[in-house]
């Protein structure tokens, strides 16, 4: 079964998470903070991590780069979950290594298709070419504003 830490200070927005990935057969575990989210994604080795930017104490750019940085954790796709919008946090996540970027408010209906569609393409090999068509699209956008 798919495994995907959510990693988010807001608890309504871990529940809405929970809620719709368990609905789509998705094992969910949760974490309220970078700190205990990094130890989760140790403990739990989940396939995929939603992280949140904005987070009191350690943010979500901290927790990528820690768990980017261990053996242990570097090879969990990380998508961002995040109410910062801007171009420059979107590239900035992807640079980090996210393998998406996905804005608040989001349609939570549209998560377990996405963890699922990254997952497969991972399981390809293609994570490299992902991050790659989110950086293109990041910058056609910035191109056409």
């Amino acid at each position: 079964m798919t495994k995907v830490l959510v990693i988010d200070d807001e608890a309504p927005i871990r529940l809405l998470c929970r809620v719709n990935l368990e609905a789509e057969g998705i094992d969910v575990v949760e974490a309220a903070d970078g700190p205990t989210g990094i130890d989760k994604a140790k403990d739990e080795t989940p396939d995929v991590v939603l992280l949140d930017v904005m987070m009191p104490g350690l943010d979500g750019w901290r927790v990528a780069e820690q768990l980017l940085d261990d053996d242990r954790t570097n090879g969990i796709p990380i998508i961002f979950l995040t109410a910062r919008a801007e171009f420059r946090d979107r590239a900035k996540g992807l640079d980090i290594g996210g393998v998406d970027y996905v804005t608040k408010p989001f349609n939570p209906l549209e998560l377990a298709p996405l963890v699922r569609s990254l997952l497969d393409r991972i399981e390809r090999g293609e994570r490299d070419e992902l991050r790659a068509e989110k950086l293109t699209e990041l910058r056609s956008l910035m191109e056409s504003e």
